[in-house]
């Protein structure tokens, strides 16, 4: 008997990558090994709707709802999945798109192996509160969540397009008019912040080592903070953590900050833009979400 009562799979048809390509060769290798299992194909159709389809596909039974995509699809198929609050649904990616980290870090078998294995697992998530209050807004990440350098890198990106050169292009833009972010912490000192990281793996954007020892199962995320140090300094950073690590990071379950300008934030490849003056707080939701490897 398989573990899941039937299985949804979800990709963007229009997809940098080879989304529907390989969202086809996965139905027809799930098809022909687990004949009894009931499976459905689910393209996206427009930004934030997988996200509507995986909390419509959750909330009943046992379904395992695979994304398709690079990190961003597969944090909206994770927070669709939450919002749909079935403790019974199962998320898997299997990695499309420009890339994947939270795949590509956590991978253990051939991810239709995994599912016919049907061994489920629960990870923690990172639990994003925007707000305070009635209108407090809530979000899922099962990566990391990142403001200053790194989401304003990636706004850069999707302005100028991706593509080897055109990464190296806009990190270079990037660089050279990047302004640090203030932010107020919790017990009120003022911090001027480069780049502030909150990590559920070791590793994000494809190279970089963000920590020796961060893991999605431990009940805590890692926290990289570079505070305002000049933009050779962030660069030696960048280099360090694509080459040999940042080495230890310090933990916690909780973190929570005040912007006092407006700034860019990024979930898993998400972008979300902040309004000065708004309370951000990021704590973990510890075996949050069951999966497969």
């Amino acid at each position: 008997m398989s573990s899941f009562d039937r299985i949804v799979i979800i990709f963007n048809p229009q997809s940098t990558g080879n989304a529907t390509e390989s969202a086809e060769e996965l139905r027809d290798d799930l098809a022909r090994r687990l004949p009894a299992v009931p499976l459905e194909m689910r393209p996206t159709q427009r930004a934030g709707h997988a996200r509507e389809l995986a909390r419509e596909a959750s909330v009943t039974g046992r379904p395992l709802l695979v994304s398709v995509s690079g990190d961003g699809g597969y944090n909206e198929v994770v927070d669709g999945v939450m919002q749909g609050g079935n403790d019974q649904a199962v998320c898997a990616v299997r990695a499309a798109g420009n890339a994947n980290d939270h795949r590509r870090v956590t991978r253990e078998l051939p991810l239709a192996d995994a599912i016919v294995a049907g061994e489920v697992r629960r990870i923690d998530l990172l639990r994003l509160t925007v707000g305070s209050g009635a209108t407090a807004r809530t979000r899922y990440a099962h990566s990391y969540i990142g403001v200053g350098l790194t989401p304003v890198v990636a706004v850069d990106l999707e302005k100028g397009g991706k593509g080897s050169w055109k990464e190296i292009l806009s990190v270079v833009r990037v660089f050279s008019r990047f302004r640090p972010f203030p932010i107020r912490l919790e017990d009120g000192r003022r911090r001027s912040i480069d780049s502030l990281v909150f990590a559920n793996i070791s590793e994000m954007a494809k190279y970089a080592t963000l920590s020796d020892d961060g893991r999605p199962d431990d009940g805590r995320f890692e926290v990289i903070t570079q505070r305002r140090t000049g933009k050779l300094r962030v660069l030696a950073t960048a280099i360090r953590a694509a080459t040999r690590g940042l080495g230890p990071q310090p933990s916690t379950t909780h973190y929570a900050f005040t912007t006092l300008a407006p700034m860019p934030l990024q979930l898993d490849g998400e972008l979300m833009e902040l309004d000065a003056n708004t309370l951000v707080t990021v704590d973990i939701a510890p075996s949050a979400l069951a999966t497969v490897f």
